[in-house]
């Protein structure tokens, strides 16, 4: 998870209470360095829109339950998730999420989507380093703004 500087200094609870009624937009690959930077070359799939709360109780293997005002939505375009940007309800960014069908915070049932095909989550989690999962080894060994580059032992 990439936070938005304005919330950096939020909990995790915190960031579950902010998406209250925001949304959950899924976009192909190629995401912004930083939550702070606006969506330039990736296109939008689909939007999810959370319910209040946002979410329930973490399930029993530590993965997260989000609420939606539906459990699917049908997305717009066709393409392959990359990641999710999820803002207030008043449309402020709150955070960006690698999504996809591998090991990412966010799965969704299918690999790719299909132009008014539904798309449903299947798999939330929050990954409070910000890095993607598949590739630790070259996403977490370079420096992002406002965070020193991790020093190896």
């Amino acid at each position: 998870m990439n936070v938005a500087s304005e919330f950096a200094k939020c909990s995790l609870e915190e960031i579950k209470e902010l998406l209250a009624g925001g949304t959950l937009t899924v976009y192909s690959v190629a995401r912004p360095i930083s939550a702070d930077r606006a969506v330039d070359r990736s296109g939008k799939l689909a939007t999810f829109t959370f319910a209040t709360p946002a979410f329930n109780t973490p399930s029993e293997d530590g993965s997260e339950v989000p609420s939606f005002a539906t459990e699917s939505v049908n997305a717009v375009d066709v393409g392959t998730p990359g990641f999710a940007r999820a803002c207030k309800a008043d449309g402020t960014v709150v955070a960006d999420f690698s999504a996809g069908p591998g090991d990412r915070e966010i799965k969704f049932q299918d690999v790719s989507c299909s132009n008014g095909a539904p798309l449903r989550v299947v798999k939330f989690k929050f990954n409070a380093e910000g890095g993607w999962p598949e590739r630790p080894d070259y996403y977490d060994a370079h420096p992002r703004p406002g965070y020193v580059l991790p020093k190896t032992r």
